[in-house]
């Protein structure tokens, strides 16, 4: 018993981390702010319900600023009811350096949902995963979510929700 509870007590707890591209955007000619497109909100409320369903659990929901990734996270949110919301952050733009967010996640207690753009959030996922922003870890069409869990010092693809496969 003594041995059991050793191996309890040594092991960190497991925190998954989500990305989320953005929902499809009406075309920049009908509205230069781009929101959200009909078929952009129902691929959200689609991945959010799935993402529910898989329990993902997060404390925050953080956002880029940009119009229609902050509508992506409010659907999010209807959906997972962060703890602390949904917040803009820095460093989720699309040309941002990945290794920004990679040190908010590296410094986070809890597990937080990003939403952003390509190409970042394909070379956050790649600096994580594949340990090169460069080199291409998941595909993330439009409304993605990607679930990721730190192992030692290489970041764990746990699962995929995109559109496509529901």
């Amino acid at each position: 018993m003594v041995c059991d509870e050793l191996l309890v007590k040594e092991l960190p707890p497991i925190v998954n981390f989500y990305f989320v591209r953005h929902g499809d955007a009406v075309s920049e000619t009908l509205d230069p702010q781009r929101p959200l497109s009909r078929l952009g909100q129902e691929q959200v409320e689609q991945v959010a319900r799935a993402a529910a369903a898989r329990q993902a659990q997060v404390s925050v929901i953080f956002h880029s600023g940009i119009l229609r990734a902050e509508q992506t996270a409010e659907i999010m949110a209807r959906h997972l009811v962060p703890e602390l919301g949904v917040q803009r952050i820095t460093g989720l733009a699309p040309q941002d350096d990945p290794a920004i967010a990679k040190a908010e996640l590296e410094a986070a207690q809890v597990p937080v949902m990003f939403v952003g753009h390509l190409p970042h959030m394909s070379r956050l996922a790649g600096l994580l995963i594949n340990g090169d922003a460069d080199r291409d870890a998941v595909e993330f069409a439009p409304a993605t979510v990607v679930c990721v869990s730190p192992q030692g010092s290489r970041w764990e693809l746990i699962w995929v929700l995109a559109p496509v496969f529901l």
